[in-house]
């Protein structure tokens, strides 16, 4: 039955849409959805029209395909980090060994696994109501969660092993976090959003540390804006990382890839003793 035949749907719909939710037809289906009493109905209805992000509200986020657990307070993942799922589980191989730094709920490792096939998956969060979230989603398929500060949280066995370094880390800068929306503002940890002056300080950390965990011939990909693409691009290559630039115009999304050199580059690259 259509939504605008039901009068019960179309008040829900005017209470999103008063609210000032732009897809407020959509909202409507998944909440009448998600629901399992009017009561219940009316609470979320209310709570979205409050500003919560729908993500919250429904507990799940539509990611890739799948639905990953969101939970109140915990970042969401955006549309747009599909481009660098794709990017990486085009470089994987079976087994690969796949580090997600700054991973928030887990999407991001979520999304690949299903994209790649078996990983040997870990991730790494530094709020622990992120790195709850992660382990609920992550567990079935025997991913690892660590609480703490990017490479400090990681075992030490994962040195010079990392196929894959993924991340999708606060890039915003300071200056700029008044300018979005509440729902990301308000809700969402400033520690996932604020990037520093520039927007650029975790990266910079995430870039910086890459070689030393990546396996020869392994790959760093780090989701960015394409204003900050050419600087980060740039310390990849500092880094000692062949850099790329992939971008897509219709996600609005890009990715900095780094590449390690090869084992037969990396020794011929040692000096003589």
């Amino acid at each position: 039955m259509s939504l605008s035949l039901s009068p019960a749907v179309s008040s829900i719909v005017a209470r999103l849409r008063a609210a000032g939710c732009v897809f407020a037809e959509d909202e409507a289906r998944l909440l009448i959805s998600a629901a399992r009493t009017p009561a219940e109905l009316d609470d979320m209805v209310n709570r979205r029209a409050g500003g919560l992000p729908l993500e919250h509200v429904l507990g799940w986020a539509e990611f890739c395909g799948l639905r990953p657990a969101v939970d109140p307070g915990v970042f969401v993942p955006r549309p747009r980090t599909a481009f660098l799922v794709r990017q990486a589980a085009a470089l994987a191989r079976p087994g690969a060994v796949v580090v997600d730094l700054c991973c928030g709920s887990g999407a991001l490792g979520m999304a690949l696994a299903a994209a790649a096939g078996p990983v040997e998956l870990h991730a790494v969060d530094l709020d622990p109501a992120a790195v709850r979230c992660a382990r609920r989603n992550l567990a079935a398929l025997g991913g690892h969660v660590y609480e703490g500060d990017l490479y400090a949280a990681l075992p030490t066995t994962l040195r010079g092993r990392v196929d894959l370094l993924v991340a999708s880390p606060p890039y915003v800068p300071t200056g700029a976090i008044g300018l979005l929306p509440p729902e990301a503002r308000v809700h969402e940890p400033r520690i996932a959003l604020d990037g520093g002056a520039d927007g650029l300080d975790v990266v910079r950390r995430i870039v910086a540390g890459a070689a030393g965990w990546l396996a020869p011939d392994g790959h760093l990909l780090v989701e960015t804006s394409e204003g900050q693409a050419r600087e980060t691009a740039d310390a990849v290559s500092r880094a000692g990382l062949a850099a790329r630039l992939m971008y897509d115009e219709e996600l609005d999304a890009t990715t900095v890839v780094g590449t390690a050199p090869t084992a037969a580059m990396t020794r011929t690259s040692r000096p003589a003793r």
